[in-house]
């Protein structure tokens, strides 16, 4: 049973994690040094595959260490927070870390998906979950994430696919590397659950046959131009 005071401490933990999240930082990169709003561009996500798309590799690299990094920083605060939360309860070392470490991975996600400073709108969860997933299963599991995405998109083409695929198995990796803490693995499967969610637009295409893929030419608008509708499978 967990103290209040632990409570507390995860209470903040969560919030402070959702405030890391919540730094949009596609919009940042791409007003401060490509003079345009990411928003406003390709499919209007802010994450990795739109950046790369609108502000070429440099810009697009930039966006995902930035949400990569909002991850692994999660992470790394929740097990700053976990001998604190052990300290304050009767909870075991383990358990205080997995819970610490559930609830990061929750905080950062959902803060990216829905920033606050975005009118609640952000991005799609991958770069940032896999962040903080390294200290959640550890390298291991997080190269797991990794190489999945990976040999998906190689194969479809699709990032939309990879970045599903990453999530489906997430909930999985978590019954493997967190065994028997299933208040954690509840907090992960959530999170995972949330980032399909976010590629809701992603599966109505793939599922149409209109979801762009890896390399694709842009579609050409009415007058011939080139059309930045939805078609863009952006995933990050």
């Amino acid at each position: 049973m967990l103290s209040f005071d632990a409570v507390v401490l995860l209470v903040a933990l969560f919030a402070v994690t959702f405030l890391l999240g919540s730094i949009p930082w596609g919009v940042v990169v791409s007003r401060l040094f490509f003079h345009k709003d990411l928003r406003n561009e390709g499919s209007g996500n802010i994450g990795t595959t739109n950046a790369m798309r609108s502000m070429g590799k440099v810009g697009g690299s930039a966006v995902f260490v930035l949400d990569f990094g909002k991850g692994l920083l999660s992470g790394a605060l929740a097990t700053f927070v976990a001998p604190h939360v052990q300290a304050a309860s009767a909870a075991g070392a383990d358990v205080a870390c997995a819970l610490c470490l559930g609830t990061a991975v929750l905080g950062c996600v959902w803060g990216h998906i829905f920033s606050p400073w975005l009118k609640f709108k952000g991005g799609k969860g991958i770069a940032v979950a896999i962040g903080c997933l390294f200290f959640v299963f550890g390298p291991v599991g997080a190269i797991i994430e990794l190489l999945v995405f990976a040999v998906l998109v190689l194969a479809t083409r699709y990032v939309s696919a990879g970045s599903l695929a990453a999530a489906v198995i997430c909930p999985f990796l978590a019954c493997w590397f967190l065994s028997g803490q299933w208040v954690a693995i509840a907090l992960v499967t959530l999170a995972a659950v949330t980032v399909v969610w976010a590629h809701r637009g992603n599966i109505a295409r793939l599922r149409a046959g209109t979801e762009r893929k890896v390399g694709a030419k842009k579609p050409q608008g009415p007058n011939g131009g080139t059309s930045t509708g939805s078609s863009n499978g952006s995933a990050a």
